[in-house]
């Protein structure tokens, strides 16, 4: 009867064949974005493998040469330098380092994630006069929202984009930060309430792919999943008419409902989107009586408004202006103090 370590060793092989029903999306990407990433990746493991996998074998290699039952090993104790030795063990690590910071450096400026596309896949540039797919992406508690403003519609759960056309997404929170990711498209962006950032990204091939949040954000977490579909153009068409005969509208009023914490919501299409929403959303302002964060930011740029603001409102005198080198720009008003407002009454 075997031992167990030789049952257990024969279990784990018979158990390798399940291995090959894994997805290595990271690996085998559909995107172009993420081809380029997923190649960097392994550039960069094959540059410290250079390093790693000679250091590993020579350890095993002077601890079998130099046991201590070799007595042919050659035993020196008074040996303390080799200026070769010093060459290799200092040359090759910086020559790896190097060609890792020059990778580093072009494909971070490559990569931005807020840079457009400049081409399709390796080979295919942007066509010139291409027009991105605009998608707004709103991460709710715990469902993803997307605004398509060219189409006028929006879904939940869902998003959809055509083979080879670049595709811009524009990034919000409604609450927490979370985190955008479809693996096989691009790397994950993160979603602040707020702020908006961006993601430009292609889709090459036709398929569905997963998406989710990779950045935890609650309870509801685990179920913020959301099928991508990558369609041909006329798929895409089909798709965006399916949606537009939805009896939903997304009007500010759904849209603060829908914004309630809830988890594992089933896909939802609108067929109509409220003007401006995303920009309300960004802006904390999606209810009527709430002034939205870029006009009150505009107001404390000038000064601020009322009694304190206005009369504490300032700008300096010609003289300073002449030594700071600013007679010949426009004067900008900025806040000269700080009061209440009964301060503000008294003055």
């Amino acid at each position: 009867m075997p031992s167990f370590p030789r049952l257990r060793g024969l279990i784990l092989i018979a158990a390798l064949p399940l291995l090959a029903g894994c997805n290595a999306v990271l690996l085998s990407p559909s995107g172009d974005v993420a081809v380029q990433q997923r190649n960097l990746i392994i550039i960069s493991t094959g540059l410290m493998l250079l390093i790693i996998v000679p250091v590993i074998f020579l350890t095993f290699l002077f601890a079998w040469r130099y046991r201590a039952s070799n007595k042919e090993a050659h035993y020196d104790p008074d040996w303390n330098h080799s200026t070769m030795l010093e060459l290799l063990i200092w040359a090759a690590p910086l020559l790896i380092i190097i060609a890792l910071g020059a990778l580093t450096w072009v494909s971070t400026h490559q990569l931005d994630p807020y840079r457009p596309l400049a081409r399709l896949s390796e080979g295919r540039e942007v066509p010139a006069g291409t027009k991105p797919l605009v998608v707004e992406v709103v991460a709710l508690d715990w469902k993803w929202l997307f605004l398509y403003p060219e189409q006028g519609i929006a879904t939940v759960n869902e998003l959809a984009a055509p083979v080879d056309r670049p595709i811009q997404f524009k990034i919000t929170s409604s609450t927490v930060m979370n985190s955008f990711f479809v693996p096989a498209l691009a790397g994950q962006i993160y979603a602040m309430p707020g702020m908006q950032t961006t993601l430009h990204a292609v889709i090459n091939h036709p398929g569905e792919y997963e998406g989710l949040s990779a950045n935890y954000s609650g309870s509801g977490f685990s179920g913020m999943r959301f099928k991508f579909h990558g369609l041909d153009q006329q798929g895409f068409d089909k798709w965006v008419a399916d949606a537009r005969t939805s009896t939903a509208k997304l009007s500010r009023d759904v849209y603060l409902k829908l914004e309630q914490p809830s988890e594992r919501n089933p896909v939802q299409h609108y067929a109509t989107v409220a003007p401006g929403l995303f920009d309300a959303i960004v802006n904390r302002c999606v209810e009527g009586n709430r002034m939205c964060m870029k006009d009150a930011m505009a107001i404390d740029a000038t000064g601020g408004m009322g009694i304190p603001g206005a009369l504490n409102v300032t700008t300096l005198d010609p003289a300073t202006r002449e030594r700071l080198g600013l007679s010949d720009t426009p004067p900008r008003k900025y806040v000269g103090a700080m009061c209440t407002s009964t301060e503000g009454l008294v003055l």
